[in-house]
């Protein structure tokens, strides 16, 4: 089946659109270092190019986008990079909550609040909330100082808070349950990209990746452009998603 059209312009009614996207931003510092550059400055071009390719993906019919920016475990990494990654966020982050209202989308977070966080990026992260709050055209989700560990043990405790005050009911519970309880509300991850080529998921968000499918490009995230997200979406739509029971008609074809 060919997915273009004349002009080499994708036909998105031929493909299958995932409803929930997540990427594991990798590779910004790999980038810059094969050119010569800092890491910063990976950094740097691995943030323009997540401007430009937010707008792209919810173009194409994507309803959920959630980006892996900072984890709670790089926070280990050298003081000069963390500042650089930490101003980076107060500095440009205004911007593109505002591009994102441009363009109707509602920007979320997920992430621990808490120390070593800064209070200026706290300040951030709600402006950019308030701004886009009233938007419905898609969900951005930004996971900041992120774990999935973390997200599970804060779920669990206020789920146990929650019994203990009246307010839950243990014989309720079922797996619906926790999603309400997790950073953000979200549907399930459909479709899951990690750029540069690693294999693995790296503590993120496995809850509600357990069923989604994975693709591990070996292109660097700064080089993750429209035209590799297009590439993508080709893979997925391949892909007989099963969901742990068969697909009779595609085994019998």
């Amino acid at each position: 089946m060919s997915y273009v059209e004349k002009g080499d312009e994708m036909d998105y009614s031929k493909i299958k659109i995932p409803n929930h996207v997540a990427i594991i931003l990798d590779g910004n510092g790999r980038w810059a270092q094969e050119r010569g550059l800092t890491r910063s400055e990976g950094h740097q071009e691995g943030f323009n190019n997540l401007m430009k390719l937010t707008e792209h993906v919810f173009k194409t019919g994507v309803k959920v986008l959630s980006v892996y920016a900072f984890s709670t475990e790089n926070f280990k990494r050298s003081k000069e990079e963390v500042d650089f990654l930490m101003n980076l966020f107060v500095d440009k982050f205004e911007e593109y909550a505002k591009k994102l209202k441009e363009i109707n989308i509602k920007l979320v977070f997920s992430g621990g609040r808490g120390n070593p966080v800064r209070q200026d990026i706290l300040d951030v992260i709600d402006k950019s909330e308030e701004m886009t709050k009233d938007c419905d055209g898609g969900i951005m989700n930004i996971c900041f100082n992120y774990g999935s560990h973390l997200e599970m043990v804060e779920a669990f405790k206020e789920m146990h808070n929650d019994a203990i005050n009246g307010k839950l009911d243990f014989n309720t519970i079922n797996e619906d349950t926790i999603y309400h309880y997790l950073f953000q509300d979200l549907p399930p991850i459909d479709f899951l990209i990690r750029t540069s080529g690693e294999l693995r998921l790296s503590n993120f968000m496995l809850y509600q990746a357990s069923y989604a499918e994975l693709y591990f490009p070996k292109t660097y995230f700064p080089a993750f452009d429209a035209a590799e997200f297009d590439k993508a979406l080709i893979e997925y739509t391949k892909r007989d998603r099963r969901f742990g029971g068969i697909n009779y008609e595609a085994t019998n074809n």
